[in-house]
C-alpha cells in the first residue's frame, strides 16, 4: 500500500486539527461563561455578610424602570440580568409593598425617603397601591419625604402622598392629563393593497378600527372619553386631596400653564413651589443634608443612615410558606392559547399553575391578579374552567383586577367569588372580534398569480393571496356571534344576572373600575391588599396570613438565553445611538396582526383597544 493511501493527507489533517481548535475553544468560552454566571449570583452569597439596620434608619424607594406585577421572564432572569451590570427595566409591585408594609412595623426604620427620577411606566392601579402602602406606613407614625431632581405625572402622583415634597431648584413637575393618539393604517393597506376583512360582535369593539379607518369611530370616541375623564378625575382628586388644593385646582394649573409659566419669569420650579405642588426647593445635596439632621449620619459615607429596597428585602426576604396560605397567581400580558413565559399569559401555563394551587393542601384560597387587555377568547376561556374547578373544589377564589382586565382579560375573571377592581382599572370591552387580512391587490400589484385545484370551496376560503369568500365570511360573523353570546352568558352567570341586562354594558365597551362597579359589572373597588384579605377571610385564615406567589420558571437554556435580546438591545443602541422612537415601535407592534404567519383567522379574539393611563 502506498504511502499516499496509508495516511491523511495534508488537507485533511489540517482540517481536522482546525475543528478540534475551534471545538476546545468553544468549551473554554462556555466553561468561563458559566464561571462568571456561577461567581455573579453565588458571589454575593458566599463572601458577603448580612449587615443589620442601625438605629434611625432611612428606607431609601428608588424604584427603576417600569413598576409590574411580576418580572417578565420571571425573578431568576431580573437577578441575574442585574448581576451581569444590565440596567434595571423592572420593579415588582408587590416587592415594593411588602417591604413598605414590614418598614411599618420595623422599629429600626424611621421613615421613607421616596427618590422616584428612575420611575418609568406603571398604571394608575399600580400608582395607588405604592400610595395605599404609604399610607398605611403613615399610619404607623411614620413620616414619609420625598425630593426628585424633576416629577413626571407617575412620579408625581407617588409623591404628592409623602408629608413633604421636594424638588430640585432646576427641575419641574410636568401634569398633562391622560390620553394620547395613536396610528391609524387605511391609507397605507390601501397603498400596498392590503384589505382587513373584520368580524366583530359590540358596536363598541374598536380594536380593529386602526386597520379599517384613519381616524377612530364616533362610538369609540364616545367610551374613550368617557373613561379617560373618569381617570382623570381619580387621579386629580387624590392629588387635590393629598395636597390639600381646591377642586379643580390641577385643571386650571393645566389651562392657565401660558400665563402661570410666565408670571414665574419661565421657572417650572418655581412655578411648582407658588402653586404649592411642592413644599420646598433643595438640591440633593440639601436633602442629604436634612435627612442627617432628621435622621443619623453614616460616619463612614458621610451621608444618613439608609437602607436601600433590594437590601431591605435582602433582610426581610418574603417567607416561602409551608403553613396554611394564600396563593397568588399572576395572568399578566396578552392571552395566547398555548404556553408562554411571564409577561403573556400562556392559557396552558397559567392553568398549570392555577391547578397546582388546586392540588395543594397548604394553599386555602386563590388570588387571580389580572392585569390584561385579552387575546384569544379559547384561551381566556380555558383559565376560567380552571378556576371554576378550584371553586368547585371548595376553595375561595378572588379575583383583583390590576391596571387592565378588560375583553379576555375580563372572560377570565368571571369563576370568582368576588372580584375587585381598582376606580381607576380599565374593565369591561365584553366584546368579539376576528381579523383576517387579506394580499390579494398586493399580489396583483407586484404581478404574482395563484391559482389551483380543490375539491371543495372551503380549501382556500381562507388563503390571504385571495379576496375572503362571502360564504367564509358569514361562517365566520357567525362564530363571532356566538362566542360573544357566550361572553354575555358567563358574565350574567357570574354576575347574578341576565345576558339582556348585560348586553347593555357589553357591546364592546370600555369602563373604568369605578364605572364597572355602578354597573355591576365588579363586586368592590379595592386593590391587592384588600383581594388578599377577602380570600384569607373566606378561607378563615384570621387576620395574620401567609402568602405565596405561585410562579412558572423557565426550565434550562431557556433562561439563559433570555438576556441575549437585552444584550442585542444594547449593542444597536450603542452604535445608533437612540431607542427606535416609541410611534414606531407601536407600528411594529400594531402591523405584527397583519403578517401572514400571525394567522389571527384560528380564532376569535376578545382584546381591548386599551392601556392604562
Amino acid at each position: 500500500m502506498s504511502a499516499s493511501t496509508s495516511s491523511p493527507g495534508f488537507l485533511r489533517r489540517f482540517l481536522r486539527a482546525t475543528w478540534t481548535l475551534i471545538d476546545r475553544a468553544r468549551r473554554v468560552a462556555v466553561n468561563l461563561l458559566f464561571v462568571v454566571i456561577v461567581v455573579a449570583l453565588a458571589g454575593p452569597l458566599l463572601f458577603s455578610h448580612r449587615p443589620r439596620l442601625a438605629e434611625r434608619t432611612t428606607l431609601v424607594l428608588n424604584p427603576a424602570g417600569t413598576l409590574v406585577e411580576q418580572f417578565t421572564g420571571g425573578a431568576r432572569e431580573a437577578a441575574l440580568a442585574q448581576a451581569l451590570g444590565q440596567l434595571r427595566r423592572e420593579t415588582q409591585l408587590h416587592d415594593l409593598v411588602y417591604a413598605i408594609d414590614a418598614a411599618a412595623l420595623d422599629p429600626k426604620i424611621a421613615r421613607i425617603a421616596l427618590v422616584l427620577d428612575d420611575l418609568g411606566g406603571a398604571g394608575l392601579p399600580q400608582l395607588r397601591e405604592f400610595v395605599a402602602a404609604l399610607q398605611r406606613f403613615r399610619a404607623a407614625g411614620k413620616p414619609v419625604v420625598a425630593w426628585g431632581n424633576g416629577y413626571d405625572q407617575r412620579q408625581y402622583y407617588v409623591a404628592a402622598h409623602a408629608d413633604e415634597v421636594f424638588l430640585d431648584p432646576s427641575g419641574a413637575v410636568v401634569l398633562r392629563g391622560f390620553g394620547g393618539l395613536r396610528n391609524y393604517y387605511r391609507d397605507l393597506l390601501d397603498k400596498v393593497g392590503v384589505t382587513v376583512n373584520v368580524f366583530r360582535a359590540g358596536r363598541f369593539k374598536s380594536f380593529a378600527e386602526p386597520y379599517v379607518g384613519n381616524g377612530p369611530s364616533a362610538p369609540a370616541l364616545e367610551a374613550d372619553n368617557a373613561w379617560l375623564n373618569d381617570a382623570w378625575a381619580t387621579y386629580t382628586g387624590a392629588v387635590e386631596r393629598a395636597r390639600k388644593l381646591p377642586p379643580g385646582s390641577i385643571g386650571r394649573m393645566i389651562d392657565e400653564l401660558p400665563q402661570r409659566i410666565a408670571a414665574a419669569g419661565g421657572d417650572p420650579a418655581g412655578m411648582a413651589l407658588s402653586d404649592k405642588l411642592v413644599d420646598r426647593l433643595m438640591t440633593r445635596e440639601e436633602f442629604r443634608r436634612l435627612m442627617i439632621e432628621q435622621g443619623a449620619e453614616d460616619p463612614q459615607t458621610h451621608s444618613f443612615v439608609q437602607a436601600a429596597l433590594d437590601g431591605y428585602l435582602a433582610l426581610h426576604p418574603q417567607p416561602a410558606s409551608d403553613r396554611a396560605h394564600v396563593a397568588v397567581v399572576f395572568a399578566v400580558g396578552e392571552i395566547i392559547d398555548g404556553e408562554a413565559p411571564q409577561g403573556v399569559v400562556g392559557a396552558r401555563t397559567t392553568s398549570e399553575l392555577i391547578r397546582r394551587v388546586r392540588l395543594d393542601d397548604k394553599a386555602k384560597a386563590l388570588v387571580l391578579r389580572v392585569d390584561s387587555p385579552g387575546g384569544s377568547a379559547f384561551g381566556s376561556e380555558l383559565v376560567r374552567r380552571e378556576l371554576e374547578l378550584t371553586r368547585r373544589d371548595g376553595k375561595p377564589v378572588v379575583v383583583s383586577m390590576g391596571d387592565v382586565a378588560a375583553s379576555g382579560g375580563f372572560w377570565i375573571s368571571q369563576a370568582a367569588d368576588e372580584v375587585l377592581a381598582d376606580p381607576a382599572t380599565i374593565s369591561g370591552s365584553i366584546g368579539v372580534i376576528g381579523i383576517l387580512p387579506t394580499f390579494d391587490r398586493t399580489l396583483d400589484k407586484l404581478g404574482v398569480h395563484s391559482a389551483g385545484a380543490t375539491t371543495t370551496w372551503l380549501a382556500t376560503a381562507s388563503d390571504p393571496r385571495r379576496p375572503v369568500d362571502p360564504r367564509y365570511g358569514a361562517v365566520l360573523q357567525a362564530t363571532i356571534g356566538h362566542v360573544y353570546q357566550e361572553f354575555l352568558a358567563r358574565v350574567a352567570a357570574a354576575r347574578g344576572t341576565t345576558p339582556e341586562r348585560i348586553d347593555e354594558v357589553a357591546q364592546g365597551r370600555v369602563w373604568t373600575g369605578q364605572q364597572a362597579r355602578e354597573r355591576g359589572l365588579v363586586d368592590s373597588l379595592g386593590g391587592l391588599h384588600e383581594a388578599l384579605h377577602s380570600a384569607a377571610r373566606r378561607a378563615k385564615l384570621g387576620e395574620h396570613f401567609d402568602v405565596v406567589y405561585v410562579e412558572q420558571e423557565p426550565r434550562g437554556l431557556e433562561r439563559w438565553l433570555r438576556l441575549l435580546p437585552d444584550a442585542l438591545s444594547r449593542a444597536m443602541r450603542a452604535r445608533i445611538g437612540a431607542a427606535v422612537p416609541e410611534p414606531m415601535m407601536q407600528m411594529q407592534h400594531d402591523l405584527a396582526w397583519l403578517q401572514p404567519g400571525a394567522d389571527p383567522s384560528k380564532g376569535a379574539y376578545a382584546h381591548c383597544l386599551c392601556g392604562a393611563p
